[in-house]
């Protein structure tokens, strides 16, 4: 795992276990690129972020993606393995998108935070464009204005930002159903990352009790020189 030594994941794994997943995404964020302040993390476009996300993914646990998902027409379960190539090319979201004479930013974090504990999905998406309007002061007062403009914008983001919310197309084998399932790469990369640092804990566990190592002596070694201690202790 280049990108993230064994000590480096347990040291991730806790000061992100107990923290809001948007959070955790900050968390990840920051060890996917270092180049961007600590305090500025909240304000990269989830595009770039996702996309950062993606390459941090791809140097730890490698190009096979594998996912599933249940069909919601017939329950069934399907596994399949994430193509990354069908992915969209990543470039850089532009700083803001006009819109009708108005100035949108690409939502960041810091905009999903602030609509976080909202309940009414179609609420939480209409308040979610008025804070990225870059001067929300100067958008129209009226609905019948108003919502046409957001709508407008909305489509304007997701064609500048096409990262920010992948969308995985699928045909179900065993009905037929076709649909599209959202796919969360800060999420799925945290439960990739939480089953690991289990695996890591379950080996100092049996190492330590074993030989009477410290845990730094054990994440210290290779992947396979530790594999081969195991297999030694292994009830």
């Amino acid at each position: 795992m280049p990108a993230l030594s064994p000590a480096k994941l347990l040291s991730v794994w806790e000061n992100g276990v107990r923290r809001h997943p948007l959070d955790r995404a900050l968390l990840l964020l920051a060890v996917a690129d270092s180049r961007h302040p600590s305090d500025s993390l909240a304000d990269v476009p989830l595009g770039a972020c996702n996309a950062l996300l993606m390459q941090l993914r791809r140097d730890c646990f490698g190009e096979a993606i594998p996912a599933w998902a249940d069909c919601p027409a017939c329950g069934e379960r399907m596994s399949f393995e994430l193509d990354t190539a069908q992915l969209p090319a990543v470039t850089p979201p532009p700083d803001t998108i006009e819109v009708d004479g108005h100035r949108f930013r690409c939502p960041g974090t810091r905009q999903l935070s602030a609509v976080a504990g909202c309940t009414d999905i179609a609420q939480a998406a209409r308040r979610l464009l008025i804070l990225c309007a870059a001067d929300d002061s100067h958008l129209p007062t009226d609905e019948a204005t108003l919502e046409p403009l957001l709508a407008r914008a909305e489509a304007a983001i997701e064609a500048a930002d096409p990262w920010a919310d992948l969308m995985l197309g699928y045909c179900c084998p065993e009905c037929g159903h076709e649909d599209a399932v959202a796919f969360d790469i800060a999420s799925y990369l945290w439960e990739e990352i939480d089953a690991h640092a289990h695996r890591l804990l379950d080996d100092v566990h049996l190492l330590a009790r074993a030989y009477g190592w410290r845990e730094s002596e054990i994440l210290a070694l290779g992947d396979a020189r530790r594999a081969a201690y195991l297999a030694r202790v292994a009830p």
